[in-house]
């Protein structure tokens, strides 16, 4: 039987971030994996973000939506029918950040997959450097995407952390030992800290929204991504998942919005004006994440990924330059007039 995992997390938590990690993982042990992109959207960026992980060990595949729910299930299923008999022994998905869990088991159960599939992991990813600025549609979205989580991921706790891993790199070298020692009790300790504000988060929204579950101080890792373990990536391989109830509620299509710009080119300097420009002007709606990829000049690509916190921009090597705005009552046309110079196909 293939283990499928399923990473799930609200719009712009981190999950392509985790994925980049947790493949690696996977590969250094020995497993053939897939790693599917679910995506409701027209196109898929983070499609563009894992091209780097491609190999004989690890494949990428893609099921894109616009036609609705039911299509898309059906091209989930006909995908993975397909990928049956390639010989993986592990497929990691990665849904849109507005996706129903429970259409991963009524998929998974279905025959034949029934046959040849069975449920991994569910890896709930949560940003924790803004999940108390959720808005209360946002929270239920939230509640919705992680309630069924074997293991919560926090993600950005690197955002909220107080300095100590400053303090490691800053002391004295005759007073090193003792001073690292302490540096990493004060990191073990804030960790500790901001795991249990997130666990009281997330049971108080478990418990406004009724869903049954609630997630243990254990259930829940708080560490940047790239420092996580073996130990840790074996106990997020074995995390299972477990079976939420709550009551669905209508949330209209257009409460959430993405904005796509192909073949973008603009100056790095031009490129970091307008991405911290974007995130405070109120006229453009509220932009949770900016992520693709842009070329800065004949010979430099970089890969981005920004919030209103934080701005990644690292080189990259895509196959193209898309760029995707993510957030809540976006005003398409203002966005559209600010990237129409800089790329060659706006947003329809």
């Amino acid at each position: 039987m293939i283990k499928i995992d399923l990473i799930t997390g609200f719009l712009g938590s981190g999950k392509t971030t985790f994925i980049k990690e947790y493949a690696k993982y996977l590969i250094e042990s020995g497993e053939k994996i897939c790693i599917l992109e679910n995506d409701y959207g027209a196109v898929n960026v983070d499609m563009v973000l894992l091209q780097d992980l491609l190999g004989d060990n690890c494949n990428l595949e893609m099921i894109v939506g616009g036609d609705g729910i039911e299509a898309h299930r059906r091209r989930f299923k006909t995908k993975l029918i397909s990928m049956a008999m390639t010989g993986y022994t592990r497929v990691l998905v990665e849904p849109s950040g507005i996706y129903d869990v429970d259409e991963f088991f009524d998929v998974l159960y279905d025959e034949p997959l029934d046959n040849w599939y069975e449920a991994g992991s569910i890896i709930g990813i949560v940003d924790a450097s803004r999940y108390l600025e959720l808005s209360d549609t946002s929270r239920y979205l939230l509640m919705s995407e992680i309630s069924w989580a074997g293991k919560i991921l926090l993600s950005r706790v690197d955002c909220i952390s107080d300095g100590t891993a400053e303090l490691v790199d800053s002391v004295a070298s005759d007073e090193m030992e003792l001073n690292v020692v302490s540096a990493h009790d004060a990191k073990n300790d804030t960790c500790i800290g901001i795991i249990r504000d997130a666990e009281k988060f997330l049971n108080d929204t478990m418990e406004t929204f009724g869903c049954s579950l609630r997630f243990s101080e254990d259930q829940i890792l708080a560490k940047p991504f790239n420092e996580l373990t073996s130990e840790d990536f074996s106990d997020i391989k074995n995390a299972g998942y477990r079976h939420a109830t709550y009551t669905k509620l209508p949330v209209g299509d257009d409460k959430f919005t993405s904005l796509f710009y192909f073949d973008v080119s603009i100056p790095e300097v031009e490129l970091k004006e307008k991405l911290t420009s974007l995130f405070k002007d109120p006229k453009a709606g509220h932009i949770i994440r900016i992520k693709g990829s842009a070329r800065v000049s004949d010979s430099i690509q970089l890969e981005i990924n920004a919030t209103d916190k934080e701005m990644s921009l690292k080189p990259a090597v895509c196959s193209r330059d898309i760029l995707i705005i993510i957030g809540e009552g976006l005003d398409k046309s203002y966005i559209n007039d600010i990237w129409m110079d800089y790329c060659s196909i706006v947003s329809l």
